[in-house]
């Protein structure tokens, strides 16, 4: 059949993409959904089609081609029972970029066939309700899932169980508040409502307020476990700070130099600590420099600028390694001492050069609270108890009793609006004011799932896709 008679059936494109990894691989897959993917599939596979959601093995051809262009798997899903919700067609291809690369050559050749725009896939099912904006981002958070603990979070977000809570919840402010509307527009008339119903609602609204302050109690566990957990390497130049990260990456990651300030900037590894995500970042040293007037190079001012940086990211890191150095222990850098808190882990290393049992803790470093690790990056001496004691203190704030549901700052965001507008519901007497309050609560809600004024928000968490997803 030639490509000349193809003729889309609505004015809506039908898209296409790769979906699976660029590159040579066994198998690649191209998705096509849109209301012309039936007539993409009478045109690229020639015979019969294959039965609705059955994969079949067919030839694929360019519409008017006389030659195949591979020999593959291809499935028809009929929409609405598709990711979605339009008609769907795979083709499981083989993976060399020859065949993706004349396969999605043919398909951009058809009319009302264009390629598609990343995320647009996934965007067409929360148009088509399959998903809704918390499954979405579960959804790209699944796909950047790079540890164990990660998939998990993820896996509970896309399948719906920060989505099922807020359903819940909108459902029970619903009720309360078509109770109080009810009071209000038709007690004059002697309908029959139930007495009493703003102090109900009211009781409602409270329940409902301590159940979302127990979500917001989570704190930001779940975008810790999102994003990683940030660990800090702080030190005095030469104690073996760029050294120890090379230890922990298992890899050379920063250049190690007996030259002091040799680290001007920060250096960042990503780790799978235990299955927990963690973002550890090498820092320049600390230290009193010369005055600019005494360094004709200019180098001062260059490590001063990485110092600066140094500083900033202790101050937003969620942990700090605090580095001394063994032959030196217990004197320590007053600057680096100054930042240690609950948050530090002391390490002291270069323990393979100490002469005798090092000391306790010195005074200054007191405001830690936890125990010492002597370590020796270059022979690896002490870094398995170091790494356990870093996996545990970084268990201790992503860990908890439940999982955490809220995984972005946008849900603590709306939920603290929607407890807020609770709040003032269950302090007021006057039953208009209350039911205004429960509409504002419901809007913040129905942020979190992407039902009310969430147009500019879906450009934005679209974007974060790739293409074909």
């Amino acid at each position: 059949m030639a490509a000349a008679i193809f003729t889309p059936s609505s004015d809506r494109d039908t898209i296409f993409a790769l979906s699976s990894g660029a590159g040579r691989a066994a198998v690649a897959v191209i998705r096509v959904s849109g209301p012309a993917a039936g007539q993409v599939l009478a045109q690229m596979v020639p015979g019969r089609p294959p039965a609705p959601r059955r994969a079949a093995l067919r030839a694929i051809q360019a519409p008017g081609g006389a030659e195949p262009l591979d020999r593959a798997l291809v499935l028809w899903l009929p929409g609405p029972a598709s990711f979605t919700g339009e008609d769907q067609v795979e083709l499981h291809l083989h993976g060399g970029r020859a065949v993706v690369a004349a396969v999605l050559e043919a398909l951009g050749g058809l009319p009302g066939c264009r390629l598609a725009e990343a995320g647009e896939f996934t965007r067409r099912a929360y148009d088509a309700g399959k998903l809704d904006l918390a499954q979405v981002e579960g959804l790209a958070d699944l796909i950047n899932a790079e540890t164990e603990a990660q998939r998990r979070q993820a896996l509970r977000q896309s399948q719906g169980a920060l989505s099922r809570r807020c359903n819940a919840l909108q459902q029970a402010l619903i009720a309360a508040l078509a109770r109080l509307e009810a009071e209000i527009d038709f007690a004059e008339d002697e309908v029959d409502v139930p007495a009493r119903p703003l102090a109900a609602v009211q009781t409602v609204a409270g329940a409902l307020r301590a159940e979302i302050a127990a979500l917001l109690d989570q704190g930001e566990r779940g975008e810790r476990l999102r994003d990683g957990v940030q660990i800090a390497i702080l030190g005095a130049p030469n104690v073996g700070k760029s050294s120890l990260l090379n230890a922990l990456a298992r890899r050379d990651v920063a250049i190690v130099s007996a030259q002091a300030g040799t680290t001007r900037d920060v250096i960042e590894v990503h780790l799978d600590l235990g299955g927990l995500p963690v973002t550890l970042a090498d820092t320049a040293g600390l230290r009193d420099l010369v005055p600019a007037a005494e360094d004709p190079s200019g180098q001062a001012e260059v490590e001063a600028e990485g110092m600066r940086r140094s500083r900033l990211r202790a101050e937003d890191a969620d942990l700090k390694l605090l580095v001394f150095e063994a032959p030196r222990w217990p004197a320590v850098e007053p600057e680096v001492a100054a930042r240690a808190d609950r948050d530090s882990l002391v390490v002291v290393n270069k323990a393979d050069l100490a002469e005798g049992p090092l000391a306790a803790l010195p005074s200054a470093l007191t405001a830690v609270g936890a125990d010492r690790y002597d370590v020796s990056a270059l022979t690896g001496a002490g870094l398995d108890g170091l790494l356990e004691g870093l996996e545990r203190a970084v268990e201790a704030r992503l860990g908890g009793a439940d999982p955490a549901l809220l995984t972005r700052a946008r849900h603590r965001e709306a939920l603290a609006d929607c407890a807020e507008a609770l709040g003032r519901a269950a302090a007021v007497d006057d039953a208009a004011l209350v039911a205004e309050d429960l509409r504002l609560a419901l809007r913040a809600l129905g942020r979190v799932v992407g039902k009310v004024d969430v147009e500019a928000l879906l450009d934005v968490v679209f974007r974060e896709f790739c293409i074909g997803k």
